[in-house]
């Protein structure tokens, strides 16, 4: 998988986690090729994993936020007017964009933006077109 593919895999998937196991699919997982025990770091393939999950991360295409278990997750645009829509039915906190800079130590920081502050205009124009039940039938497999 290359950077490409690995963001038409969330495209397709709309929302998956970056390593956890969750109720939506796994990008650690799916690159393993198997259910992993413990850090995927130890994994042969965690380099793949670290490379596909940055490459994600960058996409303008994809929040990445962490509305699963509290676990990092990648949601693409596609549904960010169903998520918008139906924020009331999530912790705002879990819906806030989160973004790891690196900092000239070389030491990594957290930059955090609250949600609705990450959304854009089109987004929020194409969440009120949607019903409260088309937003949630988009989102079924979370509700």
């Amino acid at each position: 998988m290359n950077a490409k593919e690995a963001v038409a895999w969330v495209k397709k998937s709309g929302i998956a986690v970056e390593s956890a196991r969750a109720s939506v699919p796994s990008l650690a997982q799916v690159v393993a090729g198997e259910l992993l025990k413990g850090s995927w770091w130890a994994h042969p393939k965690g380099n793949e994993i670290f490379r596909l999950s940055r490459a994600i991360r960058r996409s303008p295409d994809v929040l990445v936020c962490r509305l699963v278990d509290g676990k990092i997750t990648y949601i693409h645009r596609r549904l960010w007017p169903a998520l918008v829509r139906s924020a009331g039915r999530f912790s705002k906190h879990r819906l806030a964009a989160v973004k790891e800079v690196h900092m000239s130590a070389g030491k990594h920081k957290l930059l955090v933006t609250p949600f609705p502050k990450w959304v854009p205009n089109e987004v929020l124009r194409g969440a009120h077109k949607l019903t409260e039940k088309e937003a949630a039938s988009q989102l079924a497999f979370l509700l």
